[in-house]
């Protein structure tokens, strides 16, 4: 107030939470991430709240990052336009407009520098007190290595990722996780905050835009969000951009911390499987087995290999005519179906049916803890970079394979699930076994 900037509630609040501390004088939460829609307040929000730090404590640096140099650019104009109202002008020494070296300089040595990342902006910088990603829903893996090492010796420093939700060609893993995190509640140091409309509402709904941004229509007007609706002509970019609805695929479909604490040693060594589940993505065939003991169900990756021919005999060599095979029917290994049938196994190409019920069975069985395995971490990956693509009913759900990273093996356990729905009850003694992966 002392600034003469005034606040929503909603803005008052998140503030409250982002500077709020620990009783060793640390923040309550080192990252900030906000998943908000357009025209709401959050780069106001933060730019108040990063003018204040830097007043407050001397010599502090700060870095804006945007994944573009527009957004950038756009960015600093309206932090130049602060930094000259008349109770802010008079703590700052110096604002450089130049074209990639925008900063604004305190009297007291704070500085906030601001670029863009795809420019490799921040690199080798260090001690940087508070690092904003802004437009945290593009974030490559390689540009947090970048980035990472510019606050480890920074004193008690703030991370903030802000953003809408991702596009699926956007490289948005990242963000995704941290709200899967928060979400799941595994997140540690993490305040996550984030306005959303409810998905599949009528997109020209205004008790969903309010819903979604608490500004309007006090402060953004029915007019503004109509101009950007002319912008983000599809409903698709309209729903993330001023809605910030989220895809049901961006969501994780097991969480890391859950899928560990499902690990065991599985069945002896001689006990043979009640099904497989084969698939193929990124040039790899995947081959799952899962066991039935009662209502209990264990699986494992017990072959792996980018060739055909090999996966074939592998399986012939090993499944029984009892065992029921299922396929994926489409992409690099639905070849296998009638190569296998010509053996005399029980090969079924899975349907769109039999996926989505395998897709089922994975999470609930997840979710109940019925579900075992013995911790791979090909599994894991896999699982982790799965994403879900709902169907035309909206109820059920299968693979996401243009999104998803390493599918084979999460898709090959969902037919080998499907494959032992109704596999008749037995009980084994569980000792370790070990999987053959070539």
């Amino acid at each position: 107030m002392r600034l003469g900037w005034g606040f929503d509630r909603w803005q008052d609040d998140v503030g409250r939470l982002t500077l709020a501390k620990l009783a060793n004088g640390e923040y309550a939460s080192d990252t900030i991430v906000l998943s908000i829609p357009r025209q709401v307040g959050k780069t106001y929000l933060v730019a108040c709240i990063i003018f204040a730090l830097c007043l407050i404590h001397p010599k502090l640096t700060v870095i804006w990052t945007a994944h573009r140099k527009t957004t950038a650019a756009e960015t600093f104009r309206q932090f130049d336009g602060m930094a000259q109202k008349p109770k802010v002008a008079a703590h700052v020494q110096q604002v450089l407009r130049g074209k990639g070296d925008e900063k604004i300089v305190f009297n007291n040595g704070s500085r906030i520098l601001f670029g863009a990342r795809e420019s490799g902006f921040g690199r080798g910088m260090t001690n940087v007190g508070i690092l904003v990603l802004d437009e945290g829903q593009i974030l490559p893996e390689s540009t947090l290595e970048d980035m990472g090492a510019t606050q480890n010796v920074a004193v008690n420093p703030l991370t903030f990722v802000m953003g809408t939700p991702p596009r699926p060609r956007d490289d948005g893993e990242f963000f995704s996780l941290l709200r899967q995190e928060a979400i799941d509640g595994e997140s540690d140091g993490t305040l996550y905050v984030e306005f959303s409309a409810d998905r599949g509402c009528d997109p020209m709904d205004r008790d969903q835009w309010r819903k979604a941004n608490p500004s309007f229509p006090r402060r953004t007007s029915e007019r503004a969000l109509l101009r950007l609706r002319k912008k983000l002509k599809s409903d698709d970019s309209w729903n993330r951009e001023a809605l910030g609805i989220w895809d049901e695929a961006s969501q994780a479909i097991v969480s890391p911390r859950r899928w560990a604490e499902l690990v065991d040693a599985g069945p002896d060594q001689g006990v043979a499987p009640d099904s497989l589940g084969i698939a193929a993505h990124d040039g790899l065939f995947s081959v799952v087995a899962c066991w039935a003991d009662g209502d209990d169900r264990h699986v494992e990756e017990v072959f792996a290999h980018p060739r055909l021919d090999l996966v074939a005999e592998w399986v012939a060599g090993r499944a029984s005519r009892r065992m029921t095979v299922f396929v994926s029917n489409y992409g690099a290994a639905a070849p296998l179906v009638p190569m296998l049938q010509a053996k005399r196994l029980t090969v079924r190409p899975a349907s769109t049916g039999d996926v989505g019920r395998g897709c089922e069975l994975l999470v609930e069985g997840c979710e109940a803890k019925w579900l075992t395995h013995e911790d791979q971490p090909q599994l894991a990956d896999s699982l982790a970079g799965a994403r879900k693509k709902l169907g035309r009913d909206g109820a059920v759900w299968t693979f996401d394979l243009k999104n998803s990273i390493h599918n084979a093996p999460a898709m090959a356990t969902a037919l080998a699930l499907a494959g032992a729905a109704n596999a008749r009850p037995r009980r084994t003694t569980r000792q370790g076994r070990r999987a053959i992966i070539s």
